[in-house]
This record gives C-alpha cells, sequence and structure tokens, in this order.
C-alpha cells in the first residue's frame, strides 16, 4: 500500500493513546445513527449551487441527552453559541464567554484525553508542566482573537474556525468541522447534507466511520468539500489538533496517521501563536479496503 510509506508512527502512537482514553466517543448506531445516502459531485469553489444527493438529514438520531450530560459536551455547546458567523466582524466577548470558555478548558483537562496529551506535550518539551500554564498555552492556542479579515477587528480565533464555522465575504464557507455543530445546525435548517465524498469507488464510507468526508450548505453557502470527526468528544479533537499545532512551527503542518481503523491526514494551520484551521481527512478505513 503506497500511502503508508508516510505515516507518522510517533504521532499515530499518542493519537491511538488519545482513541483508547476517548470514553467520552459516542457510538455509532447506538448514541446516534448517520445516514450517508448518495455520493456528492463535484462543485468548483466559490460555486453555491450544490445538487442534492441526501434527501434526509446526515444525522438521523442523536442521543442529546446523553450529549448534555456529558460535561465536555454541555460546555462545548454552550460555546458554539457564542461567535459570529461572518469574518471581518469584530468579535465581542462577554465576561460570561470569558468565563465559558474558563470552565470548558477546566473540564477538558479533568479528562483522560487531555492527560495523556498533557503528558506527552511535556516529554515533548512543547508544553509547561503547570496545569494553569498548560491552560493558558491552550487559550491561547484556541481562543485568543485575531484579525482574519484584513479590514476589520479580531474577528476570529481557532476555536470559532474549526468548531463553530465561519463565512468569508458572504461567498463561502470556512472552517466548520465539527459534528456537533453539523448536528445542532441541520436541525435548526441552517445546514443541508448534500452527501458524502469519496475517492474512487473503494472508499464508500460507512455509517459506523467516526471520520467522513462530505458536502453541504450552510445557511445558503456551499461547502464542496468538508471533514470532519462523527462522535469524537471536543477534548479528544483539542488534544489532536494541539500536539499537531505544537509539533512544528510552519505556517502549515499535516501528517498522515494511522488512527484505530483509519488512515487519515491532520492538517493544522498556524495564525501567529493560535491556530488558524485543523481538520482531519479520511484517507482509507480497513474495514474495507485496507
Amino acid at each position: 500500500m503506497a500511502r503508508s510509506q508516510g505515516v507518522n508512527q510517533e504521532l499515530s502512537e499518542v493519537l491511538n493513546q488519545l482513541w483508547s482514553r476517548d470514553t467520552n466517543r459516542l457510538k455509532p448506531g447506538t448514541d446516534y445513527t448517520i445516514s450517508l445516502q448518495g455520493k456528492a459531485g463535484y462543485v468548483a469553489q466559490h460555486n453555491n449551487y450544490a445538487r442534492d444527493m441526501a434527501k434526509a438529514p446526515l444525522f438521523a438520531y442523536v442521543n442529546e441527552g446523553k450529549l448534555k450530560s456529558i460535561k465536555t459536551y454541555a460546555l462545548f455547546m454552550r460555546l458554539l453559541d457564542n461567535y459570529e458567523m461572518s469574518t471581518g466582524v469584530s468579535e465581542t466577548v462577554t465576561s460570561e464567554e470569558l468565563m465559558e470558555n474558563d470552565l470548558f478548558l477546566n473540564a477538558i483537562l479533568e479528562t483522560e484525553v487531555m492527560k495523556c496529551a498533557h503528558r506527552y506535550l511535556v516529554s515533548k518539551g512543547q508544553s509547561p508542566l503547570d496545569q494553569q500554564q498548560f491552560k493558558k498555552q491552550l487559550y491561547d492556542i484556541w481562543f485568543r482573537l485575531y484579525h482574519r479579515d484584513q479590514s476589520g477587528g479580531e474577528d476570529s480565533c481557532g476555536f470559532e474556525h474549526v468548531f463553530v464555522g465561519e463565512t468569508k465575504y458572504g461567498k463561502e464557507i470556512t472552517g466548520f468541522h465539527n459534528w456537533v455543530q453539523f448536528y445542532l445546525q441541520e436541525k435548526q435548517n441552517n445546514v443541508d447534507y448534500k452527501g458524502y465524498k469519496s475517492q474512487g469507488n473503494k472508499n464508500t464510507p460507512d455509517e459506523d466511520d467516526h471520520i467522513l468526508n462530505l458536502q453541504f450548505s450552510w445557511k445558503g453557502l456551499v461547502k464542496p468539500v468538508g471533514s470532519s470527526f462523527i462522535g469524537v468528544s471536543p477534548e479528544f479533537e483539542v488534544a489532536l489538533f494541539t500536539i499537531l499545532f505544537l509539533a512544528s512551527t510552519e505556517k502549515v503542518t499535516t501528517a498522515v496517521v494511522k488512527v484505530d481503523e483509519y488512515l487519515l491526514e491532520v492538517v493544522v494551520y498556524r495564525h501567529g501563536r493560535s491556530i488558524g484551521t485543523s481538520y482531519p481527512k479520511l484517507l482509507s478505513s480497513n474495514n474495507r479496503d485496507l
């Protein structure tokens, strides 16, 4: 298999440790059900017409009670409300929102996933051992506001871009790589799932997959190819992308990793000391063709 040449073994190992500790990951078919339907077609960037190959929503069922009963998800969902979707519109951060950011960080720091990530980062000399200093580092990476649109004020942060999603010049969707946000926006009829994306016929996803490449529209704008973990906890995503972010000082860091049964590419863009964007891209899954 040609793809495996580039697999980053060290990163794969630590990410599998995170994966096995992710006790808040939901179970497909039990805690939630997705409906993949048809394969989405090609849509050029900036073109907001996409043929709908999926008449029904992506999420047929999510146990919302379970989501709300798990601290990290409950606090994560509160954060999703706090951001303006358009870049170029300055974010105003209220003291209540600052408190919610803080509570979310506290909650994820209590999880085995984040403790494992912290130990690894300390061992690599990339994070401070002190918990409060580590929390500040996470805050700067994910919540520090910065200018994404040159014309405006501080209009974005890593968390908003990756997990909430933004629109650029009212013409395209940027970011938006989180399944909980996707589900909540779909429920409000803001998101319309258009179908899954896959290379060739071999890589057809299945409904138990925890990573999906997909096409969708959000408030009328189309994302030709999006990608998202499905069912994983917020702490897993924060841990994974933080580790990749801190692994280098390059503008763009990519790594091919084997996590559980998935071969994926993870990508992080840097914006100074913060995350510009980050996402997973499924390359293949061994329950089918590896």
